[in-house]
């Protein structure tokens, strides 16, 4: 059994039976995504997960403990297929450019009506629940973090201007960033987000 699978005692049986963790919280993020924390019910996630309500509770605890754990699954598999992009690109504003045409690219079509955790939870829990409020700041820093990080690679590789402010640039980056993803709900093109990322780019030349 790997580390992502997790064991529910049956009392019928008396031994452990078996299911995708991964699986199960990528179909409840889905949810979570579409449907925002306080409308998302657990008959809806306990149908999407594939699972009966008590074995979501054993594994979880609550709503709450799937959220959470959806979150940091969420947010984990993101930054996978971000740092996969940004390792083909070279320059530090060929990274940039990567990072922000990920963003675009999430920001039309399916992906895009479904939205983004990080982004709806900030206004949809953040308010109300500390723990969830910290994993949404965190998830914010990182990306701002990693944004500046980029520029400063491009302005020591002579990719980008020595000139640009690095920590206005970066929050006005994540600002754009993680405004395409609100934007992506309301039926966007795949042709509209590109442009807009190209637009963005700009910022940095």
């Amino acid at each position: 059994m790997n580390a992502t699978t997790l064991q529910l005692k049956t009392r019928s049986r008396g031994r452990p039976r078996e299911f995708d963790a991964e699986a199960a919280l990528d179909a409840a993020l889905r949810v979570f995504s579409e449907r925002g924390y306080h409308a998302a019910s657990i008959s809806e996630l306990t149908e999407a997960m594939g699972l009966a309500a008590g074995s979501v509770y054993k594994a979880f605890g609550d709503k709450r403990g799937i959220f959470l754990a959806a979150f940091d699954r969420y947010r984990a598999v993101r930054r996978g297929l971000l740092d996969a992009r940004l390792a083909r690109a070279e320059t530090g504003r060929d990274k940039l450019h990567a990072l922000i045409t990920f963003f675009a690219g999430s920001s039309h079509g399916e992906i895009g009506r479904q939205g983004c955790l990080v982004v709806g939870s900030a206004g949809d829990l953040a308010l109300f629940d500390e723990e969830a409020a910290e994993r949404v700041a965190t998830a914010f820093i990182t990306d701002e973090t990693l944004l500046a990080d980029l520029i400063r690679l491009g302005q020591s590789d002579g990719s980008i201007s020595a000139d640009i402010g690095v920590s206005a640039v970066a929050l006005a980056l994540l600002c754009l960033t993680k405004g395409m993803r609100v934007i992506g709900k309301t039926e966007r093109s795949g042709e509209e987000m590109a442009a807009a990322a190209e637009a963005a780019t700009k910022l940095v030349t």
